[in-house]
């Protein structure tokens, strides 16, 4: 379907980079507005976030690692991808709308002169704080999880197998949970949208499968400069990071922080662990130079959600202000230190 417009898309010559980087973004804003859609229907708040948006956000991700295990890459190439994709993520692209908007999963209460008794909607705040927590533990373990399989400098089959499966148990609990919310409020997702929604998120994701194949390659035989085979993993994350930071800034304009976060935090269970359990299950994954310190980077910073979450409902500016100097940190780590 999408054929005749790659092939005019390649004799663009030194343009067709760019084209395929802007087509890239173009599938992804299209997930995008379907998922929107798709809120609307039953898929909300932090289930929206955890369950729906990191298919969409974390797709280039998935299909990053697909492409690079079918051509044999390199693995330290996609464990750099995803490190890079995570810790962007949890730090500069949490931290930015921290400082900008503020990041209140609890907002503040107005003092009220009786005591009113409280209502079924009053406590959806306080839930979508405690799935938030949940997620934000899941990233531990599941960081946690490739640290320990990873110290002996490689991934295999057997550990592909434990992350894709890691993967799979916890996105079957929160099917159960959106089927349980669903009962429990008398709706349903599966309406006569349905199809139409997923054939655009299946054109999306082709798109994104076309033009990262081609980047891919593009930059395959390119072996000088810093927009070169040698920082693969480095480039192919902040792209696929970008439409993450335009969920966090769209929702983070429309102060929904609880939406904000949970799609962060998702996106960063597809990178750890499914993208690298599903290149391990290809080829041994060895480590990049960066792993160590990207892991503890990555750590920290979701320590410091859980804890200003867990204790104060948000997240300040200061705390988004670290965030932000966190990532710079780990950008000379990984590329000068």
């Amino acid at each position: 379907m999408l054929n005749p417009f790659i092939h005019w898309i390649e004799a663009k010559g030194h343009w067709a980079p760019w084209l395929f980087v802007a087509l890239f973004l173009a599938a992804s804003l299209v997930m995008i507005w379907r998922l929107e859609a798709m809120s609307a229907r039953g898929f909300e708040g932090t289930i929206l976030g955890t369950l729906v948006m990191p298919y969409c956000s974390g797709m280039g991700n998935l299909i990053f690692a697909f492409i690079l295990a079918q051509a044999g890459g390199s693995g330290a190439e996609v464990m750099t991808n995803s490190l890079v994709n995570n810790v962007t993520n949890m730090t500069l692209v949490l931290g930015l709308p921290a400082i900008i908007w503020g990041m209140n999963v609890i907002p503040g209460k107005k003092p009220e002169v009786r005591p009113k008794k409280n209502r079924p909607g009053d406590s959806a705040p306080e839930l979508n704080r405690l799935t938030l927590l949940l997620t934000l533990l899941a990233v531990v373990f599941f960081t946690g999880a490739v640290w320990a399989l990873g110290r002996k400098g490689h991934l295999d089959f057997n550990d592909g197998l434990v992350l894709v499966g890691l993967f799979l148990f916890w996105q079957c609990f929160h099917v159960f949970e959106v089927l349980k919310s669903n009962v429990r409020l008398g709706k349903s997702v599966f309406g006569w949208m349905l199809p139409v929604d997923l054939a655009l998120l299946a054109a999306g994701a082709y798109a994104i499968y076309a033009s990262t194949g081609w980047l891919v390659e593009w930059l395959m035989h390119r072996h000088a400069g810093w927009i070169s085979v040698k920082y693969l993993g480095w480039l192919s994350g902040w792209l696929m990071v970008l439409p993450n930071a335009v969920l966090a800034f769209y929702y983070g304009w429309r102060r929904q922080p609880e939406v904000v976060y949970t799609s962060q935090v998702g996106d960063a269970h597809v990178s750890i662990p499914l993208c690298l359990g599903i290149f391990a299950l290809y080829h041994p994954m060895a480590m990049p130079p960066c792993f160590h310190a990207g892991m503890i980077i990555l750590l920290g910073a979701t320590l410091v959600h859980f804890l200003f979450v867990a204790i104060f409902g948000r997240l300040p500016r200061l705390a988004g202000l670290m965030l932000v100097a966190g990532y710079a940190y780990f950008i000379w780590k990984g590329l000068v230190g």
